[in-house]
């Protein structure tokens, strides 16, 4: 078979990778990826048969990291997992396409890279490089440059990346030789995208029809959950059981941060230099002025700002995982008043509540102290540990009478019992503010300190190693840490829900045995040491697993046959007159209604995304009753009332702008096919998770 011949028979699945990956591909061939060091040992993985070494990966990844630094794109280590995932793939393609090429005797002469070097258009990413004052090519300069000695590597580089250029273009040019794009494609997307339609309809909705109308046996179930079993069918699952050592700050990070901004407190309060000059240099949020009311200010921070004079630095206060220092500018009214208030609830509607109420009142004027008396007392657990503080609130927010009393009570007095739904109240209003508050603000996150982070893992690593000598749940037991267990996953899965992605887990996990403990692994969340849980094997959900689902699409099913029963009906009815009006004399619960100027390309009017109604809708005879329409939720009786004519004319004009869009697509798609069967058939061995945590 010829060339050409063998190409063809790969089609549609094969096709070669175009645009940014293509870049990559010339980063990764820059490590020399395809040398092989004869290492057997320290192989971070193989593609069918081939090793790549650890040295190998990491030169590639390095080479693919500076590249991305040269662009202005650094890569933080947050994001270095799932950048060494895609060098890694970037890696299987190159070798893959190789492969594919070295199949077909797809090579390049040094004629053919001399003519693209030295020939009338040379590409352009070299040509911008000699472009003199003018903003011409200056190809003198061009052609010193190319054979200079001084050069010579370069050059070597340059003719490589334009040989793996010309392969892959040769590829290319075989492979879209067997894609077509027909004239009866470009003309039916031109009337999907050109085409306006009206259409009158009636609906059968299978949500009309009663389930008890539909009878469903044990048997009728297990017939039909045997006929569609594929529907039902599992691949191999796991799970794991794991400890997790989360990335967070410790007690020494946030002292250090404080530490750091108590300091620079310090010189502000004694440095004529202005506030936003420091904000400017320490301040992790950019500078501005904001205008705040107490319900957005930091808890920590209201009381300094109320009591606060124009020109106080207040702070570090402590708010949303920072360390917070303002300099209140100015106080301007806010309009509306703000209360504060403790209360002491008592629960319930009958004397025996009222009579406590009224007796800690008694108490309270007496001297007690409020703050311990809500503590003891109050059936409000939320404020009652903070002494029955319920902080700042604006008027409308608490239920009418505790509301009324609040903002009619004088401060610091305490307040007889009041009644309200929730029991007996006795309310004390600590203060009343109506002012905004105008800052300038410092702010510092509190952050996981490296060393933390050191602390963490090597803690996660010390219990991988005991879990793994003395058993997993016994040393989480005696280091007392919290055992969790993972949903289910696939082997094929990119991440585990509720833990991230990091494929390396999911490979321990199909590679061990139930109860086998793996080293720590790094997760988004944390450092994660798990152990094989359970392992669920490839088969057939059981049937009473499922049964629900079964009854579910059998029903569906049922519902289906009814209405498409009833839209013969219907059609019956008026076929005649072709009046679909008539349709609710068949049946009152159909709905007739129209859908008015649709494409077939959008949602229908009242309709939404319904194929078989589309389908119709462009290819059916104007003002005729049309058989019964499948959809999602019924069946659709359907007549086109509207049609706008096919334009030759415009058609003339856009049909070449169409071909291509659908050359395009067609490309894309055989590409993704291409992509999921080329690395399914591959033999490809990842063990990076050995490396890499």
């Amino acid at each position: 078979m010829g060339m050409m011949g063998k190409m063809r028979s790969l089609a549609p699945w094969f096709i070669l990778t175009v645009g940014g990956l293509f870049v990559l591909f010339m980063v990764i061939s820059d490590s020399n990826v395809a040398r092989y060091f004869g290492q057997q040992r320290n192989n971070v993985g193989s593609i069918n048969g081939t090793d790549i070494t650890y040295q190998e990966f990491s030169r590639a990844l390095e080479n693919a990291r500076s590249y991305q630094q040269q662009q202005g794109q650094d890569i933080e280590e947050s994001q270095m997992p799932i950048f060494r995932d895609q060098v890694w793939n970037a890696i299987v393609m190159q070798y893959l396409l190789a492969e594919k090429m070295n199949e077909f005797d797809i090579t390049v002469t040094d004629d053919e890279i001399k003519d693209v070097l030295l020939g009338p258009n040379p590409p352009a990413d070299l040509r911008q490089n000699f472009i003199d004052s003018t903003g011409n090519f200056n190809r003198e300069m061009y052609e010193t440059a190319l054979f200079d000695p001084q050069n010579k590597n370069i050059l070597i580089q340059l003719e490589d990346r334009v040989r793996q250029q010309k392969m892959q273009e040769k590829l290319q040019s075989l492979l879209f030789a067997s894609i077509t794009v027909t004239e009866a494609e470009v003309r039916r997307s031109y009337m999907e995208q050109n085409t306006s339609i009206s259409a009158q309809y009636a609906f059968i909705n299978n949500a009309n029809i009663p389930d008890s109308t539909v009878k469903l046996s044990d048997e009728d179930l297990l017939d039909y959950y045997n006929e569609h079993k594929d529907d039902y069918k599992v691949e191999e699952q796991r799970k794991v059981k794991y400890v997790l050592f989360k990335k967070e700050p410790s007690s020494v990070d946030s002292s250090g941060i404080l530490t750091d901004l108590t300091a620079i407190l310090s010189d502000l309060r004694s440095d004529t230099s202005s506030f936003k000059t420091y904000a400017d240099i320490y301040s992790e949020v950019p500078y501005k002025m904001d205008t705040l009311n107490l319900q957005t200010v930091p808890e920590a921070a209201k009381d300094l700002l109320v009591n606060a004079k124009n020109g106080d630095i207040l702070g570090p206060v402590l708010a949303n995982g920072s360390y917070i220092v303002y300099r209140l500018v100015n106080k301007t009214n806010a309009g509306k008043s703000l209360v504060r208030a403790s209360h002491i609830l008592i629960k319930g509607d009958n004397a025996e509540s009222k009579a406590k109420a009224d007796e800690l009142y008694k108490q309270l004027t007496n001297g007690a102290d409020f703050a311990k008396l809500a503590k003891e007392n109050s059936e409000d657990p939320g404020s009652a540990a903070r002494g029955g503080d319920l902080g700042w609130f604006g008027e409308g927010q608490m239920v009418p009478e505790f509301n009324d009393a609040c903002f009619n009570g004088r401060i610091g007095v305490v307040q007889k019992p009041i009644k309200t739904t929730y029991g007996y109240h006795i309310i004390k209003v600590t203060n009343k503010n109506s002012q905004n508050f105008v800052v300038e603000s410092i702010v510092k996150k509190i952050v996981t300190s490296p060393t933390t982070l050191d602390k963490l893992y090597n803690a996660a690593n010390d219990f991988a190693y005991v879990a793994d000598k003395d058993g997993f749940e016994n040393e989480a037991k005696l280091m007392n840490y919290e055992i969790k267990e993972s949903y289910a996953f696939g082997e094929k899965s990119k991440s585990i829900a509720g833990l991230g992605q990091n494929e390396a887990l999911v490979k321990f996990a199909f590679e061990n045995s139930i109860g086998d403990v793996s080293d720590a692994f790094n997760m988004p969340v944390g450092y994660i040491v798990a152990a094989v849980s359970e392992i669920e094997p490839a088969g057939y959900k059981p049937f009473e697993d499922v049964k629900n689902n079964v009854k579910n699409a059998l029903m569906r099913e049922k519902k289906n046959e009814i209405s498409r029963n009833e839209a013969l009906k219907i059609i019956e009815k008026v076929a005649p007159t072709k009046d679909l009006n008539l349709a609710k004399e068949v049946d009152p619960k159909v709905a007739v209604d129209e859908a008015n100027n649709f494409k077939v390309v959008g949602r229908v009017p009242g309709v939404g995304n319904e194929f078989g109604f589309m389908e119709y809708a462009l290819d059916g005879k104007l003002n005729e009753i049309s058989e019964p329409i499948k959809g999602s939720r019924g069946y659709y009786v359907i007549k086109i009332t509207d049609r706008t004519p096919f334009d030759s004319t415009s058609y003339s004009v856009q049909k070449f702008a169409i071909r291509d869009n659908i050359l395009r697509q067609k490309k894309q798609n055989i590409y993704s096919q291409w992509i999921t069967k080329v690395q399914d058939e591959a033999d490809i061995i990842d063990n990076r998770y050995m490396f890499w945590r």
